[in-house]
Parts: structure tokens; sequence; C-alpha cells
């Protein structure tokens, strides 16, 4: 009977540990555009950071805002300089946890809709943001694809009048990589 409920523990701490897994991504793409009549301005990072405790649902992703590439260099300088303010304000980031976890099996290859709730930190002002995304489980790896907007004015990044037409209200942002599980 002693050997039967060890086993039984022993499934059940397998179980718990396979489910406690945490993932991990260095190359999360970040792509956001701002268009508008006058210009269509698109910027890439292929660099992000992501860790996802799956037991929880907590995450944490970070992009550096230097990290983002433009097609025109002279793009690339204004955004750093002129708008984000780089040098003083090096990352932007997402600390969150997925608010409908119960609806995700880890263990279960499968496309699952993903609601997370958490605080965004972008040019050094943190709001609270809720973000929406799917999640493909496939051979123990987490695809992840989010689209959403963000708005300039609610960062409090400045866009001069002289060009405040260019650049668009509401900035879209898509959000896309693999994470693998973390090696302890």
């Amino acid at each position: 009977m002693q050997k039967i409920i060890v086993a039984f523990f022993a499934l059940f701490l397998l179980g718990t540990t396979a489910y406690a897994q945490k993932y991990f991504t260095r190359d999360a793409k970040v792509k956001f555009s701002s268009e508008t009549p006058m210009e269509k301005i698109e910027a890439l990072n292929k660099s992000g950071t992501c860790v996802l405790d799956a037991a929880t649902g907590k995450m944490e992703w970070k992009v550096l805002i230097k990290g983002f590439l433009f097609e025109k260099a002279l793009m690339q300088e204004h955004f750093n300089e002129n708008y984000m303010e780089s040098s003083t304000y090096p990352n932007a980031q997402f600390k969150g946890q997925i608010t409908n976890l119960s609806d995700i099996n880890f263990a279960q290859d499968g496309k699952y809709n993903v609601k997370t709730a958490g605080k965004m930190t972008i040019h050094g002002v943190e709001r609270d943001v809720n973000i929406e995304g799917t999640l493909k489980v496939s051979k123990g790896t987490l695809e992840v694809l989010s689209n959403f907007v963000v708005k300039p004015e609610d960062y409090k990044i400045a866009i001069p009048s002289l060009v405040k037409d260019n650049i668009a209200k509401e900035i879209k942002v898509v959000v896309s990589t693999t994470l693998a599980p973390l090696k302890s």
C-alpha cells in the first residue's frame, strides 16, 4: 500500500513539475507602424525578451528601444533622440499575467486565446493595460502573437507640431515570438 501511495505522489509531483514550466525567449519580434495620409513609418525589433511562468501565468516582456530598426536612418535617429529619448528611457516593458490561465493547457498542443492584464512602461510612464493575443502550444514550445495599439500621448511622448500630421495618434504594435522551455 505504501508503494502505491509513493507512486501516486511521484506521478503527481512529475505532473506538477511539467506544468510548472517556465518559458523564455531573447528574440521576440516587436513591429510597430504609424500610417497617416502624409507618411508611413515602420520599425522592427528582433531582440525582445520574455519570461512566462506557466504555473502562475505571470510574464515579463522587455524591449530595448534602440533595437528598433527603421528603413531610413534619419527616422531612427529622430525616434531615439527626439521622441523616445532612448538614452534616458532605454526600455519598454510589460509586467503582467494571463487572466484566463484556466483556459490554457500547456501540456496539450493547440491554439488558445489569451487575455492578459498588467503594467506597460514606455518612456518612463507606467500604465495599466489589457492585451489579448493567441498562444499556440506545439511540441513543448509556445508561439505567441498579439496585436494592440499604443497612443504616444498616453506615455507622454511629445510630437512636435511641425510633424504631428505625419505620426498616427494610435501606433499599431505586433508582437510575435516562440518561447522555449527555460533550462534550469
